[in-house]
């Protein structure tokens, strides 16, 4: 099996092999139906659970090989409180009770609040959601599919996605993380050792 097969391909051709892998993977697209339906603003499942996702497709692997949760974002600055974001958290609980995967829900329009103390730098607030993945250690990571009322399936990548299909974990440095890039990419190769992990 070659796991390098789609690498280099055009973006387009590689955005419909993502959807079709998507479209095949309950581990994803389960998710994915139940966001639609949960309705948040600006709201995409982002990051691991997609490249993962393609990951393990493409290298033969149990699709929730190495998946530790579903990420999901919105953006909603009507409210900034933790109070808001943690009563949105608390009925996502509910809505994804079913879910096999834990799904860990984050306002985005939140993060210049609490980054500065958890990493130590401040922070421009985020204008919308999709810039957050902008910011996000590793340009490999910043993906974020929303299932739309019509059953499409609207891609965000920012830097691309020939990173994932060429299993390569690339730095961004548009803010300073190089230990959290580090240890993903550590553990990353430890579960998909097919894995090049550039140097921060």
């Amino acid at each position: 099996m070659n796991h390098l097969r789609y690498a280099g391909l055009p973006f387009e051709r590689q955005r419909d092999i993502l959807f079709d892998i998507v479209r095949n993977e309950t581990v994803i697209y389960e998710p994915l139906v139940t966001a639609r339906d949960f309705n948040l603003p600006q709201w995409r499942i982002v990051a691991g659970i997609i490249y993962n996702t393609v990951w393990n497709v493409l290298t033969g692997r149990p699709a929730s090989n190495g998946i530790r949760d579903v990420d999901l974002f919105y953006y909603d600055d009507s409210d900034l409180s933790w109070d808001a974001e943690d009563r949105v958290i608390k009925r996502g609980e509910e809505v994804f009770a079913g879910s096999k995967i834990p799904v860990e829900i984050r306002n985005q329009a939140r993060v210049h609040i609490w980054y500065p103390q958890k990493f130590g730098q401040d922070v421009e607030p985020l204008r919308n959601g999709d810039e957050s993945l902008t910011r996000f250690s590793s340009k490999t990571h910043a993906v974020g599919l929303r299932l739309e009322a019509d059953g499409q399936l609207d891609l965000c990548a920012p830097f691309g996605l020939d990173h994932i299909f060429s299993f390569q974990v690339i730095p961004n440095r548009a803010l300073y993380n190089e230990p959290g890039y580090t240890a993903k990419g550590e553990r990353a190769m430890q579960v998909w050792p097919e894995l090049t992990v550039e140097p921060w």
